[in-house]
């Protein structure tokens, strides 16, 4: 699948797979920054895409990120957005967490996606799970 990308910062670094067989492609900061203890901060990359209908961009965090106690917010990108990729990152541990120009940030994962067809029923269907919530299978 062929998807159309527009650099929109001279200095952006383009997404990239690391590896053969990868999911995700690796997005990266076009700054240096200090993301302070319960900072929340957006992080433009210098990009658009051009999403065929049908398909979605979701962003995701980085491993080394999740261990540090760095997360992603949002991540929804849909098929019809032009405009600038970005990151939202909030670091939610008690020390600050530096990031250069050119680190990765996040990854992306380009997946199908469709539009349901909602029907409302007065009943749904019975399933072994049925109303159970987080942690509803025990540890």
């Amino acid at each position: 699948m062929k998807v159309k990308i527009k650099r929109l910062h001279p200095d952006a670094k383009l997404p990239t797979y690391a590896h053969e067989g990868d999911v995700g492609m690796d997005v990266y900061s076009l700054e240096n920054y200090v993301l302070k203890p319960g900072e929340r901060r957006n992080f433009p990359n210098g990009f658009a895409m051009g999403l065929p209908n049908g398909y979605g961009a979701f962003v995701m965090d980085k491993g080394r990120f999740g261990n540090a106690g760095i997360s992603v917010l949002g991540g929804v990108i849909d098929a019809g957005y032009r405009g600038e990729y970005n990151v939202d990152l909030i670091n939610l541990s008690d020390t600050d967490f530096e990031i250069k120009k050119g680190d990765k940030i996040a990854q992306i994962v380009i997946l199908p996606v469709e539009r349901a067809e909602l029907e409302e029923v007065d009943e749904l269907s019975e399933t072994t799970r049925g109303k159970g919530r987080f942690g509803s299978t025990g540890i």
